[in-house]
């Protein structure tokens, strides 16, 4: 059987439309679509795709039930591995995981696993899903520590296992990352949140409004339970201190991305969370989060929107759809330069910038070409609003209130990668507060090696 070297296009708002709306960009597979695409799997025995899945997904067994017509069962599957698969499904960088080891890519696209894991999840969110039967087995108690995806999958997989597990967040509402820092027209928050209910359902408790380091310790949260799980993310911007960086209308990504998604600002004055947009913005950086932010502006109100980055588009670390969908809406690249200093008028509004052109030598640490000033080649580049998304590092709350865990010199914990023990008894962690920013399925893999890494501790060894 000849099979198509394309993938099945998913259906995506018009660009003219949705840059005026928050409303999701690409709206899914139907049946008749989901059926093309899963028809592309060869079904292969040893499943290469597999390898590239952090929580180990059995993709040809979901796709060949999908094809079967057999919806329920392919959720089903899926949850076998992941909590949050219409999550997954939607920000999940497949290209560079479990797609990236597709055989079909030998010859054209790979099979859209991550389109199809969205068709059952979104499938079974419009029916309703079943609430498991989990049966309390054991007397242990964990504490989770943050509840964003590490948090999310560590607590789901804790309670199918049979353990009580409370989930303690600092925000108003759970859901860390996915619903502070991922925009609207790329995450639902109604997505979020009913998955959210999903891990409740397996009898996770979550409680809100509790700052570990200040609300309690980690050292009294041993007293209380039998193990720790921290999942706190790194929710602490990092800025390029450089002079001016003061000046007003100059925003961290992560505040200026809080203020919109999960304080609403887009609906003011429904929602009493103002944000003001200027004319022409500039965002810094070339990752994920500065595609939401220059995206987002645009959907505020700015006239022009750039990024402003120091190597190339081959290196940037944004997926390739999001960078694609940045440019159909309009936003400006502007590649190989790095700012130098902000300028501001007499009331202390940015007015521009002061880059300089770069160009790019031999790899550096990270495998990515490094980028080299160019003498003499500074020019101003006028701009009244700075979006600075350059990465974030984990709030030292915990480093400074926890005795016995050990922290890179990056605020990081230092973990065992295998087991997820950190350097104190009975604490585990996992996720952006030991990695510093990566994906959401990054964080949920190592959610899932430390949640049996505790079941081994608490039952297997009797600890």
């Amino acid at each position: 059987m000849l099979v198509s070297k394309k993938k099945t296009p998913i259906p995506e708002q018009d660009p003219k439309e949705r840059i005026k709306n928050f409303d999701e960009v690409a709206l899914g597979y139907t049946v008749d679509l989901a059926l093309e695409e899963a028809e592309r799997c060869l079904q292969c025995k040893d499943a290469p795709c597999i390898k590239g899945c952090p929580v180990n997904i059995n993709i040809p067994e979901f796709i060949r039930l999908i094809r079967e017509k057999k919806f329920d069962l392919a959720i089903k599957k899926i949850k076998e591995a992941n909590n949050l698969p219409a999550t997954t499904g939607r920000v999940c960088p497949q290209e560079t995981q479990c797609e990236a080891f597709c055989t079909l890519k030998k010859i054209g696209e790979p099979v859209a696993i991550g389109r199809l894991e969205r068709f059952v999840a979104d499938f079974e969110l419009q029916k309703g899903f079943e609430t498991p039967k989990i049966e309390r087995r054991n007397d242990k108690r964990i504490a989770v520590v943050g509840s964003g995806p590490a948090g999310l999958t560590c607590a789901g997989d804790l309670a199918r296992m049979g353990f009580e597990v409370h989930i303690f967040e600092a925000f108003h509402e759970p859901g860390g990352v996915l619903i502070y820092g991922i925009p609207e027209f790329r995450l639902p928050k109604r997505i979020v949140r009913a998955e959210i209910e999903y891990v409740k359902s397996l009898g996770v408790k979550i409680f809100t409004n509790i700052i570990i380091g200040k609300t309690y310790t980690i050292d009294e949260l041993l007293k209380e339970y039998h193990a720790v799980f921290i999942g706190a993310g790194a929710g602490t911007p990092q800025f390029l201190n450089i002079a001016g960086e003061n000046l007003i209308g100059i925003y961290s990504a992560n505040e200026f991305l809080t203020r919109v998604n999960l304080m609403k600002a887009y609906k003011f004055p429904e929602y009493d969370t103002p944000v003001k947009i200027g004319k022409k913005v500039g965002v810094i950086g070339g990752g994920n989060v500065a595609m939401d932010s220059a995206r987002t502006a645009l959907r505020l109100g700015a006239e022009e929107v750039h990024i402003l980055y120091r190597r190339t588009e081959e290196e940037m670390p944004a997926r390739y759809e999001e960078i694609v969908h940045a440019k159909e809406e309009g936003v400006i690249f502007n590649l190989l330069v790095s700012p130098i200093r902000f300028i501001g008028d007499e009331k202390g509004y940015v007015r521009a910038v002061e880059l300089q052109k770069m160009t790019l030598g031999e790899p550096d640490n990270s495998g990515r070409k490094r980028p080299i000033p160019i003498p003499d080649s500074n020019y101003i580049f006028s701009l009244d609003m700075v979006i600075v998304a350059i990465g974030t590092v984990p709030n030292p709350l915990i480093a400074k209130t926890a005795n016995d865990l050990t922290f890179t010199k990056h605020g990081t914990i230092v973990i065992d990668e295998k087991t997820g023990k950190t350097t104190k008894e009975r604490v585990f962690a996992g996720g952006d507060i030991v990695t510093g920013s990566a994906t959401v399925i990054s964080a949920m893999g190592a959610g899932k090696i430390a949640a049996k890494s505790i079941m081994e501790l608490l039952l297997n060894h009797n600890s």
